[in-house]
């Protein structure tokens, strides 16, 4: 009996190797699917929430890693930690590695946005969506413009990230029945890539490099505590996980409040940066002289370009950063770039675009359209045009993040 219940858990992980390695990491016969709104997730999902210690209608959290194609589901357990539940790879994002600016630059949304109800498109004609929330208050008060951007199904995207319909159909269901169970808010994490000591290495000479590193402290709070950040916004900046003390308030334009953090947090977050400073100068020296060269949105397509065959036209999917870029000498990078900027100019002067930034060296004017024939999402519910002034009188009087943290 033991031998043969070790061999269906090897036969269960090499299916389930398989399907990660896989286009499509959610299987099911979508013609089956009476009502999408209301399916519920798959019996092996609810059978692993059950081994884990979830509840089904118990919290949930998004992560997002750019660079890997990677979407994963987090989930809370009784002790009110988060564990992965389910990942999948993303079917397609376009643009490049670094934060949406502004409309129509094709960039996908980097940061921490808050999703409600709201944010669920049942009626999506991409099959299924949910409205990332961007712009956010750090992105509204940082100027940056752009809506409609969402985690949707059909496989093509523009400023979107795209799933396929099976996996969206799982992805809106972990957030309905998380919403079902009284969760008022879900945390998106949306990152350029996993900001591990070697990422940050390969990729610290990119101009978007103190932004991600702003990002990583949200990062690193969530791998030390595995429950999702306290975000706020002020000076123009995140900060994460801070009470605003002598009765100041968190304004995203504004000068930052006298703050404080739990002194437990403090050392957890102590410890977890001495690892990582070690870690960083290994990598310093394993990568000198050397930087990864981030791939277009074209070149991208192209590592993937296989999989278009027989499909239809508004079937895009883009291959990952780590699949169509490398390691390169920083001469050689600084070649590519000075060679992309002039493609761009070129570009400007033959169609009238706007040319890439200087802002994002790494950016790219080289990315194919959208289908004409691929409609727009609904208008983000959650956008809005200026900073909130003040925090509201409920997140005032809200449990602060550390008291659950410290007590557990």
């Amino acid at each position: 009996m033991r031998i043969r219940h070790f061999a269906y858990v090897s036969l269960m992980a090499l299916a389930l190797a398989g399907c990660n390695d896989a286009l499509e990491t959610a299987q099911v016969d979508l013609s089956t699917v009476k009502n999408k709104v209301e399916q519920p997730l798959p019996a092996h999902i609810l059978n692993a929430m059950a081994a884990k210690g979830m509840d089904r209608n118990s919290p949930i959290m998004i992560r997002i890693f750019k660079e890997e194609g990677a979407m994963e589901i987090w989930k809370a357990k009784t002790d009110n930690r988060f564990e992965k539940i389910a990942d999948y790879k993303i079917c397609a994002w376009s643009g490049r590695l670094g934060p949406k600016v502004k409309t129509g630059d094709r960039q996908a949304p980097e940061g921490f946005y808050e999703l409600t109800r709201a944010n669920l498109n049942p009626n999506s004609k991409y099959y299924l969506a949910i409205n990332t929330g961007f712009p956010n208050r750090y992105d509204a008060v940082n100027g940056r413009t752009g809506s409609d951007l969402m985690i949707h199904g059909a496989c093509s995207s523009s400023g979107c990230y795209s799933m396929t319909d099976q996996q969206v159909l799982e992805i809106y269901a972990f957030a309905r029945d998380a919403f079902k169970g009284g969760q008022s808010t879900v945390q998106l994490q949306a990152f350029p890539f996993r900001m591990t000591a070697e990422n940050m290495v390969k990729h610290r000479l990119d101009s978007s490099y103190d932004f991600w590193k702003m990002l990583k402290v949200g990062y690193d709070n969530f791998e030390v505590t595995k429950r999702p950040p306290e975000v706020n916004v002020c000076e123009k900046k995140y900060v994460f996980n801070q009470q605003a003390t002598d009765g100041g308030a968190f304004n995203a334009a504004g000068k930052c409040p006298a703050m404080s953090t739990p002194p437990a947090l403090t050392a957890a977050l102590a410890s977890y940066g001495k690892t990582y400073d070690a870690d960083y100068a290994k990598a310093m020296s394993k990568f000198d002289g050397m930087a990864w060269y981030d791939p277009s949105e074209a070149e991208r397509k192209a590592v993937v370009a296989k999989t278009r065959k027989g499909r239809e036209l508004a079937f895009a999917p883009t291959g990952t950063s780590l699949e169509a870029g490398r390691m390169v000498k920083v001469a050689e990078l600084e070649d590519l770039m000075a060679k992309r900027t002039a493609q761009s100019l070129t570009a400007k002067t033959a169609t009238g675009a706007t040319p890439v930034t200087p802002a994002q060296p790494q950016a790219t004017a080289v990315a194919a359209a959208a289908p004409a024939v691929v409609p727009v999402p609904q208008q983000n519910p959650l956008a809005f045009a200026a900073p909130e002034p003040q925090e509201t009188a409920e997140a005032a009087t809200k449990k602060p993040f550390w008291k659950f943290w410290a007590r557990n």
